[in-house]
């Protein structure tokens, strides 16, 4: 639970550079290790993996916008 407190302390930007520095590394190495096995080019997965990994980043700023 510190983890959560030190990241709501940070300001909205560092918040928005942290989420995608973490995710989408994560996103773009899971569809790129995953792809083949559903048929798919390694580098499309990639591209997969980082469409899905700008989830959370996404819900970051409508959870911002619902605060204002």
């Amino acid at each position: 639970m510190a983890l959560l407190a030190w990241f709501e302390a940070l300001s909205f930007q560092a918040q928005l550079i942290l989420v995608a520095v973490v995710c989408d590394p994560i996103g773009f190495a899971a569809g790129y290790l995953l792809a083949p096995e559903f048929g798919v080019e390694s580098i499309l997965g990639g591209a997969y993996g980082l469409v899905a990994a700008s989830l959370p980043l996404s819900l970051l700023v409508m959870r911002e916008a619902g605060k204002r």
